[in-house]
């Protein structure tokens, strides 16, 4: 498997934010959000059993599959081998992959960016935020635990500032939405 790191940190955003997690991060993208802020490109080839003696090397429970979208790569053996290590596994794709067969992620964040989405469950629906013009009505078809509602960093402040003011707003007028805010980019933390 293409591996871009793997670290320890906070969970930042959604529903869990603020949980000490080792992060897996996969390698590459099936879209090409303009927004997207995250480095995935480089990698390592690691197989389960390397990936495990990573995780292992840090004392949390909780481990979130992220990328790039890691279900193009991501295994049923890989979440197997973390549920026996006795770890929680969150993953955040953006849907358009469905998940191995048999494979069980004990929280589904599902973050689509106008594609088919092809799961089966979701746990948390969360939503980029970009302006208040934004067609908020495509997300009505999807169930879900927790709707989170994230304002687009676009490293402008100004521009950030009313990003922010409208999602808020929004989230006010349509309360079934959370607000979640980046917040390990707030702290300075990875």
């Amino acid at each position: 498997m293409r591996i871009n790191e793997i670290f320890y940190s906070l969970q930042g955003e959604g529903f869990h934010a603020g949980t000490p997690a080792v992060f897996i991060r996969f390698s590459g993208c099936n879209l090409k959000c303009s927004f997207c802020d995250t480095s995935h490109e480089e990698f390592t080839d690691m197989c389960e059993e390397d990936i495990m003696r990573k995780v292992a090397e840090y004392p949390a429970a909780h481990v979130v599959i992220t990328g790039g979208e890691p279900t193009l790569q991501l295994t049923r053996r890989l979440v197997d081998m973390l549920h026996a290590a006795g770890k929680y596994v969150q993953i955040e794709t953006n849907g358009t992959c469905p998940l191995p067969d048999g494979c069980r992620i004990d929280w589904v964040t599902c973050s689509p960016k106008n594609r088919q989405v092809r799961l089966g469950h979701i746990d948390e629906l969360k939503v980029v935020f970009e302006s208040a013009g934004q067609d908020m009505s495509q997300y009505d078809r999807y169930a879900a635990t927790v709707y989170s509602l994230q304002p687009c960093d676009v490293g402008d402040a100004s521009a950030n500032a009313r990003i922010l003011h409208d999602c808020v707003a929004y989230c006010l007028a349509h309360p079934k939405w959370r607000l979640s805010l980046q917040t390990h980019k707030m702290i300075n933390v990875r």
